[in-house]
């Protein structure tokens, strides 16, 4: 392709994408595009299987049936996530493998709140409100993301987190309107989610790498601070109707705003667990890893029967 054809696709595709309109596997975009597609949604999609393990570990120790049920329901669906969204990303000519291979290479990223532990049950409740809280902020704006698979995966995905985090809520309201013991066991567990959860967003706006970018394409439609400001804005209360403290001492309305001030992030923090140094990151990878190769012949078996049959 020579300059001006290539000139004349830019044009043409910036066009679209400024006037909302969704970009489709088969048309052409800017090779800077389709990688920042594969590195978003793949990143997206190693969450969701990572975060599978902090409740996948307590599915055997709900304390009732009923808890059991939900959860292990809710963990299904994590899965599911993960299986759309590799097969979102697939589209854009990368296999799963590749995909697989890079995030136990560490190439790939997957959200840092996984690489934090589920000690108590209260944790699976805190999960379920902060962090699928936070995911649903985040990601109910991707469904309007400027590539179509992506925003596509996103309508069904976003109702299946809202449930995820009514069952986190569920459990919270239970927990703090019980015993003595169980409340301290909930606000423990926010005090230890609540700041990994913020930290989700990512840095800040004019710190990362990638959103400018991403803002520029419509493939990120808020920008990180935005998000970060939503979540908090809509939390308080609901912690408030819990009973429950947000851990944060410079936390307060602030009314020429119109929206809540709260501190600073740990953000020596956040690099150390991003880069590979927090709580649960061997953990979680190994545990990954393990899964994967045991799973290896399930695998050659399908591949078996497809050539068998083709």
């Amino acid at each position: 392709m020579n300059a001006v054809d290539e000139a004349a696709n830019q044009a043409r595709f910036d066009a679209r994408v400024a006037a909302e309109e969704r970009i489709e596997p088969k048309d052409w975009m800017p090779e800077a595009y389709r990688r920042n597609v594969i590195r978003q949604m793949s990143q997206h999609a190693h969450s969701e299987v990572i975060g599978m393990q902090p409740e996948g570990n307590w599915i055997s120790r709900a304390p009732t049936l009923r808890r059991k049920a939900i959860l292990l329901a809710k963990v299904q669906d994590e899965a599911g996530h993960g299986l759309y969204l590799y097969s979102a990303t697939e589209t854009l000519g990368v296999t799963r493998e590749e995909l697989i291979d890079a995030l136990h290479a560490g190439r790939a990223k997957y959200a840092s709140i996984f690489n934090y532990p589920s000690l108590t049950w209260a944790d699976v409740g805190a999960i379920g409100w902060l962090v699928d809280g936070a995911a649903i902020v985040n990601q109910i704006s991707l469904q309007r993301t400027s590539y179509g698979p992506y925003a596509r995966a996103m309508v069904r995905i976003c109702k299946e987190e809202s449930f995820h985090m009514r069952q986190g809520y569920e459990i919270m309201i239970a927990l703090a309107h019980g015993s003595a013991e169980q409340r301290a066991m909930a606000q423990d567990a926010l005090n230890r989610w609540w700041w990994p959860t913020l930290m989700m967003f990512g840095p800040h706006d004019g710190e990362s790498a990638h959103s400018a970018q991403s803002m520029q394409w419509k493939l990120k439609r808020q920008s990180n601070d935005e998000l970060r400001q939503k979540f908090v804005d809509q939390t308080v209360p609901q912690a408030e109707y819990l009973g429950l403290a947000i851990p944060d001492p410079d936390l307060r309305w602030n009314a020429a705003t119109n929206h809540y001030d709260f501190g600073e992030i740990d953000w020596a923090e956040f690099q150390r667990v991003i880069a590979g140094d927090g709580p649960c990151n061997a953990e979680r990878l190994a545990h990954h890893v393990a899964a994967h190769d045991d799973g290896a012949w399930v695998r050659d078996a399908m591949r078996a029967y497809r050539e068998k049959h083709a």
